[in-house]
C-alpha cells in the first residue's frame, strides 16, 4: 500500500484536526480511522511523536487532564494554517484520493482472493471425487446412501482444508465456520434420530 501522507502532510493534518477543537491523541487516531472507513489507522507511535514536535515548535500546547493529554492549537499554529491554505486544500484532495485508492485496492484483493478461493474449493472437490473413483474395487468407499454421505463429508473436508490455508481467513471467519459446522452436525444428528425413531415405530 502506498503511503497515506506525503512528506510533511501528517504535520499539516494534525494542525487542521486541532483547528476544529482540542483533542486527545486517540481521538485524532479514531477520526482518521473513521475517515478511511476502518481501512487505515495510524499507530500511536506515529501520532504522538509528531504532536510532541508540534508542541516543541509552539504550534500546539499540551494540557494534562487526569491521565489523558489534550492538545490545543496555538495562535502560531493557526497562523501557519492560514499561510498554507493552498496546502490544506491539496491535503484534503489527496486524502479523498487516498481513501478511494485504498478502497479500490482492498476491493481488488478481496475479489482476487475470492476467485482463487473458489477455484481451490472446486479443485479440492474434484480431487476428492477423483480419488474416490480411482480407488481399487476392493477399497472403494461404500456406494448408495452411505457413499453419498461420505463423499459430501470428504468434499467438505477438502474444501475447508484449502480455505483455511489462505491468509485472508481470519480467526473470526474460522469461529463462524466452526459455529456453522456445529449447528450442521446437530441438525444432521437430529435427522438421524428422527429416522431411527420412525424405524422403531414401524411394525
Amino acid at each position: 500500500m502506498s503511503p497515506i501522507f506525503a512528506h510533511g502532510q501528517l504535520r499539516l493534518y494534525l494542525l487542521t484536526a486541532l483547528a476544529d477543537g482540542p483533542k486527545h491523541g486517540y481521538e485524532i487516531i479514531r477520526d482518521l480511522e473513521e475517515r478511511f472507513g476502518g481501512l487505515y489507522s495510524p499507530s500511536a507511535g506515529t501520532i504522538y511523536p509528531r504532536l510532541a514536535r508540534l508542541e516543541d515548535e509552539g504550534l500546539v500546547v499540551r494540557e494534562d487532564e487526569g491521565r489523558k493529554a489534550v492538545y490545543r492549537i496555538t495562535d502560531a499554529g493557526r497562523a501557519e494554517l492560514d499561510a498554507r491554505a493552498g496546502d490544506v486544500d491539496d491535503l484534503r484532495d489527496d486524502l479523498e484520493r487516498s481513501v478511494r485508492q485504498l478502497a479500490e485496492q482492498v476491493r481488488a484483493q478481496v475479489q482476487g482472493g475470492s476467485k482463487q478461493l473458489r477455484a481451490e474449493l472446486l479443485a479440492a472437490a474434484k480431487t476428492a471425487r477423483r480419488s474416490a473413483h480411482d480407488e481399487p474395487a476392493g477399497e472403494r468407499p461404500p456406494q448408495g446412501r452411505q457413499g453419498q454421505v461420505e463423499r459430501a463429508v470428504e468434499e467438505l473436508r477438502h474444501g475447508l482444508r484449502a480455505a483455511t490455508r489462505r491468509e485472508w481467513i481470519d480467526q473470526e471467519s474460522v469461529n463462524q465456520i466452526v459455529t456453522i459446522i456445529d449447528r450442521a452436525r446437530a441438525d444432521v444428528m437430529d435427522v438421524v434420530s428422527r429416522a431411527v425413531d420412525q424405524h422403531r415405530r414401524q411394525p
